[in-house]
């Protein structure tokens, strides 16, 4: 995830993947971009007031005149305003599934995925690390409250997707490069893009809910290599035959 502002184990666990290299994901619009910039904004503003006041004493009219916006428009991207903070939880895991996609093609599927959490989980790469105590308040918040927790689990369970989009992309045959960006993963991939991300998923949550420092074994990055590393053998591809 995101805020306001924002060891390796190299077993070759899996096939091989190709050399070359991955699409990225495909080009937004103009308008779209400006959208999804307000949307942060948006946010940024809602985690603000809720790490400042906390989330009940926060009202969706606050975070509009936050971020210099009507109510009306608020309501125009977010239901309700524990859902303005989806963008934030979002912006880590779409980091990450990116990083998975643009790890050097050599790497098999378990190389790529802690290629990706050394560059996104620790503190000073991917997020600094003011920015994860941030994230370790509003993810304490989806912990005590049903609703934001309700936006932590559809951000979480929409990532999975993306994932195992980006996990079909590393396995695509060299020359279907030509071949539409968006990935139809197959159910076993899909598979494996949930417990891949349930290890982070469950790692990130572990480490909000201590006192310990974003670096050092008991990090975000060190606790997610650590339940990556411990898949073992996990078939990351569907077996053949």
């Amino acid at each position: 995830m995101s805020t306001p502002r924002t060891t390796r184990n190299t077993g070759n666990t899996g096939t091989t993947a190709r050399r070359r290299s991955y699409p990225a994901s495909p080009a937004v619009s103009l308008t779209e971009r400006r959208k999804a910039e307000t949307r942060t904004e948006i946010a940024r503003a809602a985690a603000t007031l809720f790490v400042r006041q906390g989330l009940r004493a926060t009202r969706a009219e606050d975070i509009a005149h936050a971020a210099g916006i009507a109510p009306r428009t608020f309501y125009r991207y977010f239901a309700s305003k524990e859902e303005a903070v989806a963008p934030l939880y979002a912006a880590g895991a779409q980091l990450w599934t990116e990083s998975v996609r643009a790890a050097p093609a050599h790497l098999t599927l378990p190389e790529a995925l802690r290629h990706a959490v050394d560059r996104t989980l620790a503190p000073g790469v991917g997020v600094s690390a003011s920015a994860w105590e941030w994230a370790r308040t509003l993810i304490r918040m989806a912990h005590t409250s049903p609703a934001l927790g309700k936006v932590w689990a559809e951000v979480c369970q929409a990532s999975e997707t993306e994932l195992a989009e980006a996990l079909a992309a590393r396995l695509k045959p060299a020359e279907d490069d030509a071949d539409n960006v968006a990935e139809a993963a197959t159910p076993h991939l899909r598979f494996a893009a949930a417990v891949a991300g349930a290890a982070v998923r469950v790692a990130v949550e572990t480490w909000a809910l201590t006192e310990a420092p974003p670096t050092g074994p008991a990090g975000p990055a060190a606790l997610a290599l650590g339940n990556l590393v411990a898949l073992g053998d996990f078939a990351w591809e569907a077996p053949q035959g």
